[in-house]
């Protein structure tokens, strides 16, 4: 079930556990059993005793691998064993006499105490976020630049293409109105002149 090496505050703490989770699969008797089914127990009660002890061997197996899952889902015992390791060595400190910056003190406030050691920390992440937002800004800077260019020359390169098509608009409105007729009747003289003279 558990991992049975660690800190003796988990052996002692698991120890509990596991006698709690036996104590409530079989806190109900064959009694308490009887009375919910007297007809299956006076039919034939060496199948009713072993059905009740199956019941209540299930009902702790159960528990222990509900348990199990717990313990691993949230590191229970890892957890347990650094608060074991923790108490111990405040104790070792404490038999040695020897007192840290950071130890507790009844006439130091605990938020106190937790700021001094915190606030260093966040100052430096403060100021380590302040260099990427500054480069991100400086970033963000270039970027809309290069997209202003970009967009200035999309600008430009329209006009240029509106220019194009309003000439080829107008340049096929002209041709429109030039006579059909005419030009036509023109480019056959013209076919004809320049064809070479057959000679008979």
């Amino acid at each position: 079930m558990f991992n049975q090496s660690g800190s003796r505050r988990w052996t002692h703490f698991h120890s509990a556990l596991q006698l709690a989770v036996q104590r409530s699969a079989h806190k109900w008797s064959f009694e308490d059993f009887t009375e919910c089914f007297p007809l299956y127990v006076e039919e034939d009660k060496n199948s009713a005793s072993a059905t009740f002890n199956s019941i209540s061997d299930y009902i702790e197996a159960q528990n222990l691998r509900d348990l199990d899952k717990l313990f691993k889902d949230y590191n229970v015992q890892e957890n347990i064993d650094i608060l074991h390791k923790i108490v111990a060595d405040a104790k070792e400190r404490k038999a040695r006499g020897e007192v840290r910056k950071d130890a507790w003190r009844e006439d130091l406030d605990p938020r106190v105490s937790a700021c001094a050691k915190t606030i260093p920390v966040l100052e430096q992440d403060v100021a380590r976020l302040r260099r990427q937002l500054k480069e991100t800004e400086e970033l963000n800077r270039e970027l809309q630049e290069q997209l202003e260019e970009v967009n200035r020359q999309t600008n430009e390169v329209n006009g240029q293409t509106l220019e194009i098509v309003n000439q080829l608009e107008r340049a096929c409105e002209e041709w429109q109105q030039l006579p059909s007729d005419e030009i036509e009747g023109w480019t056959v003289q013209t076919l004809e002149s320049l064809k070479p003279s057959v000679r008979t």
